[in-house]
């Protein structure tokens, strides 16, 4: 019966995985500028990177390959936030215009804020 219930678990993570993978390449495809596809390049496949790790781990729940699962999640949940966000200030600073439907622009005004001081 736990064999059972453990494969039902392994199986929904891994489909939820697969699931925002897809849902992340959908984005890279579908989303009108850098910005959003770096959005949707970041998250979802982040998050379905994490289910697919913790089904692995359950599955094969040697202590050896949990642990190197756990480091794989720790690296790219510090890695990715970090290369999307210098990717997109690059992308910024270099003059990729932001797609007509974007309504926030906050690097637009911090640059706004250092050339006219804090109240500005």
């Amino acid at each position: 019966m736990l064999a059972i219930l453990i494969d039902i678990v392994v199986g929904i993570l891994l489909l939820a995985g697969c699931l925002l993978a897809l849902i992340a390449a959908v984005g890279l495809h579908r989303f009108p500028d850098l910005f959003c596809r770096m959005h949707a390049a970041t998250k979802p496949a982040t998050l379905g990177m994490l289910c697919i790790a913790v089904a692995v781990g359950i599955a094969v729940p040697v202590q050896g390959s949990v642990v190197k699962l756990l480091l794989v999640v720790v690296l790219q949940f510090l890695t990715a936030p970090v290369a999307a966000h210098m990717v997109g200030r690059a992308a910024y600073k270099s003059g990729i215009e932001m797609a007509s439907s974007t309504i926030l622009d906050e690097l637009g005004r911090s640059d706004r804020a250092n050339r006219y001081g804090a109240a500005g």
